[in-house]
C-alpha cells in the first residue's frame, strides 16, 4: 500500500509541474470579462469596448464580455476585481478617481489598487482643460487668477464629482495659485456642462475630449491647457505652462487592471493584446476623434506611473482636507 501510495504521489507532483506551463500556453481557454465601473457611454466603457472589439484578433475564438458594475463610485467593481482569480479572465477598465484618488478619499475602501490590483497598461488620457462661459470676464491664465484674488470664494468651479479627477484639478489649481473658489459638485460630467454650457456657473478643469467641441463652436471659452504640449483639436490655446504657470500638468485617464498575482506568461500575453487592440488603426481614430490620446505603457512603466499619481493626489486631498467619507 506504501509503494502504491508513493508512486500516486510522484504522478500528482508530475501532473502539477507539467500542468501549469499547459495552462499558461492555451491562454486564453474562455471567456474573458472586463468590467467597467460605471454606466454604459462614459470614457471607461468606450475603452473596455473598443478593447473588447479587438481583443478576439489576438486572441482567435475568445469571447470577450464587458460588464458594467456601477456603484460606490467605482468601488462595487473594484470589489469584484480584488476578489477575483488572479488567472487572467477578469479584467477592468478603471479612471484616475477611482484608481489613483479613492485611496486618499474613502476610509473604508474595499479595494486598495497597489495592493489588490496587476496594471497591465495605462490606456487613454487627456488633458484637463480650464473652461469658462464665455460671458466670464477673464481671457487669459494671469487675468483669470487676478479676477480669483481680487473675488475670494466668488467664482464657481463646476466638477463631475466630490474627489473627481476634475475636482482636484481645481484644488491643486487652488493651492498652487493661492486662491480660492467655490466648489460645484454635480452627478457626473453631462450634468456640469448643462450648468457650465448654462452659465450657472462659472469655469471648470474638463477634459480637452469633454470640451473641444464646445470650445470650437464658442459655447464655452478655453483660457489654458494642463498639458505638456498643445491639444491636437484645440492647437490655438496655450498650455498652463506657456501661460504663466509651471508644472502643471493634469491628465484624466483610464488604465487596465487586472487582480494582482497574474503569472508573468499571461500578463505578457495581455498586455501584447491590450496594446495591439486599443492600437488598431480603426480604434485610434476613433478614440483620437473624442479627444483621447492613446498612452499604453510597459506594466511596469503604468505602475510607477500609478505609484506617482497615488502620492500626488493623496498630497492635494490631505493638504485640502477633502473627504468622501
Amino acid at each position: 500500500m506504501t509503494r502504491i501510495l508513493k508512486t500516486l504521489t510522484l504522478a500528482l507532483n508530475l501532473l502539477a509541474l507539467t500542468s501549469a506551463p499547459a495552462q499558461a500556453d492555451t491562454f486564453p481557454n474562455k471567456p474573458i470579462r472586463i468590467l467597467v465601473p460605471f454606466v454604459a457611454g462614459g470614457s471607461s466603457d468606450i475603452v473596455a469596448r473598443a478593447i473588447a472589439l479587438k481583443l478576439p484578433e489576438s486572441f482567435p475564438g475568445t469571447t470577450v464580455i464587458v460588464d458594467n458594475k456601477p456603484g460606490a463610485n467605482g468601488g462595487i467593481a473594484g470589489e469584484i476585481l480584488a476578489r477575483a482569480p488572479a488567472d487572467g479572465y477578469t479584467l477592468l477598465v478603471g479612471p484616475t478617481g477611482m484608481l489613483a484618488i479613492n485611496p486618499a478619499l474613502y476610509k473604508n475602501l474595499p479595494y486598495q489598487p497597489l495592493r489588490d490590483f496587476d496594471i497591465l497598461t495605462i490606456a487613454i488620457r487627456t488633458a484637463h482643460m480650464l473652461v469658462a462661459n464665455p460671458k466670464f470676464p477673464s481671457n487669459t491664465l494671469a487675468e483669470f487668477i487676478a479676477y480669483l484674488k481680487k473675488n475670494p470664494g466668488r467664482v464657481s468651479f463646476a466638477s463631475s464629482g466630490t474627489g473627481s479627477s476634475d475636482h482636484l484639478c481645481a484644488e491643486m489649481f487652488w493651492q498652487r495659485t493661492g486662491t480660492t473658489g467655490i466648489h460645484v459638485p454635480y452627478k457626473g460630467n453631462a450634468a456640469a456642462m448643462t450648468d457650465l454650457l448654462g452659465g450657472t456657473v462659472d469655469v471648470a478643469f474638463l477634459s480637452v475630449g469633454a470640451t473641444s467641441n464646445h470650445v470650437k463652436d464658442g459655447r464655452l471659452k478655453a483660457i489654458a491647457v494642463a498639458s505638456a504640449q498643445h491639444a491636437s483639436p484645440l492647437p490655438d490655446i496655450p498650455t498652463m505652462a506657456e501661460a504663466g504657470l509651471a508644472n502643471f500638468e493634469v491628465y484624466a485617464w483610464q488604465a487596465v487592471m487586472a487582480p494582482k498575482g497574474l503569472s508573468k506568461d499571461v500578463l505578457g500575453k495581455l498586455h501584447q493584446a491590450v496594446t495591439a487592440a486599443l492600437n488598431a488603426p480603426d480604434n485610434r481614430r476613433r478614440l483620437d476623434d473624442m479627444g483621447y490620446e492613446v498612452a499604453v505603457f510597459a506594466p511596469a512603466v503604468s505602475l510607477d506611473f500609478l505609484k506617482a499619481e497615488t502620492a500626488r493626489w493623496k498630497q492635494v486631498v490631505d493638504t485640502g482636507k477633502i473627504s468622501a467619507d
